[in-house]
């Protein structure tokens, strides 16, 4: 600490830099505490993380989506506590004379705590306590560190030992600092409170009165390079806009089906486990997906069938669009045609190869519509159905320019050789996967350095709502090779070549693969 004018003391940089980090935690530190009781998505760093998604260009969270993956939250989280810990320091090095700078900046940065709180669908009125007590304490510490700090730059004598003031400003900033820690600590625990995992545990087992038909042997060609047919649930890809996934316990789960409906229903989570429950092989598919992209899966989903459960709440003419929320706010908004159609296959559901839904797949409950891309239909943590129109109620990504029927198109990518490897003499057998919900696959083909196109084998075929793995044997020279495929669906339609971006209604073109024969 040091004092550049006699008779006017100032904090030293570094000091004044840490006295802004640490009323920034302190702040964030008690708001998260108070999140842990009132409810975790009133975290004031959360509320502003989420709301930063919300607001978030569609080509930015495509670019995040592709780049990281389901890393991409935690790289968000990061970069705002980066931003964060920058803006706390230059708010503390402003403040070294007088603490207005600092306090003015730790009043904003509440006020957008409690306006990000404000602004989530998921966050009851009690909510707003949580940033409002971030914003005081924030203050308060800022305010207490900074009189310390300057009062020990003042002192007349200082020692090398440190006088009174100095021990009292060390003291104070050691309490803070275990304190936030403390504080967020705790309030992560009493956020993670809720039993979920016992209440899967709970569940026992979703053994359907309809079973879907055994997965016959050869399937897949994974022995040669493509996935699994069944895709364990820990592998199932997620693509979803929650910074923190949703701790629902089943016994705490109610579904509301309202809207454009004879008869409004408000079912419980043993009111779906005590039906009949089917079980259905289906694949998913993000409509993220560049060509020959990652974010394809299939399961044995247990649950529902959604069709029935609306049947039983009639749906009125002209409701042409089931509006689904999640219990995190976000929503989504499918077809009603699509949902009602005898042969679609679309499901409540409750299990996921052989368990109850991974918390992180939507426990309880959440939507799967066969044949639709995930934004339109697949809902996780689902608590509302709404009956309506596409006029009335605009859902989470048609706001943000996607397209309002997201129907899966006809896609095929190449899985072995990966690209840029190098492979062995000898005949070159490559593999890859083919989908084209609800309409199956007909026909793979595949070409080398633009030669003539020849039809692939196909594995075993499981329905029309599954995926569908190829193989080919190719002899080739030694040197540089580029495969391509293509598919053609059931219906006769064979995907163009064209390249287009995924946005607003997934990406078209043919995939290609570069690599070296030896």
């Amino acid at each position: 600490m040091d004092a550049t004018k006699p008779g006017r003391p100032s904090i030293s940089v570094p000091v004044a830099g840490l006295i802004g980090v640490l009323g920034v935690l302190a702040a964030l530190g008690a708001g998260h505490l108070v999140a842990g009781v009132v409810g975790p998505s009133a975290s004031p760093y959360l509320a502003v993380g989420s709301t930063a998604v919300d607001l978030t260009p569609a080509p930015v969270k495509d670019f995040a989506i592709r780049t990281f993956g389901t890393a991409d939250k935690l790289v968000l989280l990061g970069g705002m506590a980066v931003v964060l810990l920058l803006l706390a320091v230059l708010a503390g090095v402003l403040s070294r004379r007088g603490a207005l700078p600092g306090s003015a900046f730790a009043v904003v940065l509440g006020l957008v705590g409690v306006a990000a709180v404000l602004a989530r669908p998921d966050v009851g009125r009690l909510g707003v306590f949580a940033p409002v007590v971030s914003l005081v304490v924030g203050v308060a510490v800022f305010r207490l560190l900074h009189a310390k700090a300057l009062a020990a730059a003042g002192a007349d004598e200082p020692s090398p030992t440190g006088g009174p003031s100095r021990r009292s400003f060390l003291v104070a900033s050691g309490a803070v600092a275990a304190s936030a820690g403390i504080a967020g600590g705790a309030g992560q625990l009493l956020a993670g409170s809720a039993d979920v995992e016992g209440s899967r545990r709970a569940v026992g087992d979703l053994t359907p009165a309809t079973r879907a038909p055994a997965v016959p042997a050869g399937a897949d060609f994974a022995a040669e390079g493509t996935p699994t047919f069944l895709t364990q649930n820990r592998d199932f890809y997620r693509v979803d806009t929650a910074l923190t996934v949703p701790r629902l316990r089943a016994e705490d789960w109610s579904l509301r089906v309202h809207g454009m409906v004879d008869r409004e229903l408000t079912l419980r989570y043993a009111d779906l486990r005590d039906r009949d429950l089917v079980e259905r092989t289906i694949t998913m598919t993000c409509v993220s997906n560049e060509v020959g992209g990652p974010y394809v899966s299939t399961a044995n989903f247990v649950g529902v069938p959604l069709r029935d459960v609306l049947m039983e709440a009639g749906v009125r003419p002209g409701a042409d669009q089931l509006f689904s929320t999640s219990v995190d706010g976000w929503t989504a908004g499918t077809p009603t045609d699509v949902v009602l159609a005898e042969d679609t296959g679309a499901l409540l559901a409750l299990g996921m190869n052989g368990e109850p839904l991974p918390v992180e797949h939507g426990f309880p409950v959440r939507m799967v519509v066969p044949g639709q891309f995930g934004y339109v239909s697949a809902t996780k943590w689902v608590v509302d159905l709404e009956l309506t129109t596409f006029a009335a109620r605009r859902p989470y990504w048609i706001e943000r320019g996607w397209g309002v029927r997201g129907p899966i198109k006809t896609q095929s990518r190449v899985d072995s050789p990966i690209g840029l490897s190098t492979v062995g003499p000898g005949r070159t057998v490559v593999t890859g996967t083919a989908y084209a919900q609800p309409r199956g696959i007909a026909k793979v083909e595949v070409r080398v350095d633009g030669g003539p196109w020849q039809d692939a084998r196909l594995s075993a075929e499981v329905n029309d709502s599954t995926w569908r793995m190829w193989r080919v044997e190719l002899d080739l020279a030694p040197g540089g090779h580029t495969v391509e495929c293509r598919a053609t669906d059931k219906t006769g339609f064979t995907q163009p070549q064209e390249r287009l971006d995924p946005v607003p209604d997934g990406a078209t073109g043919w995939h290609s693969i570069f690599f070296t024969k030896k």
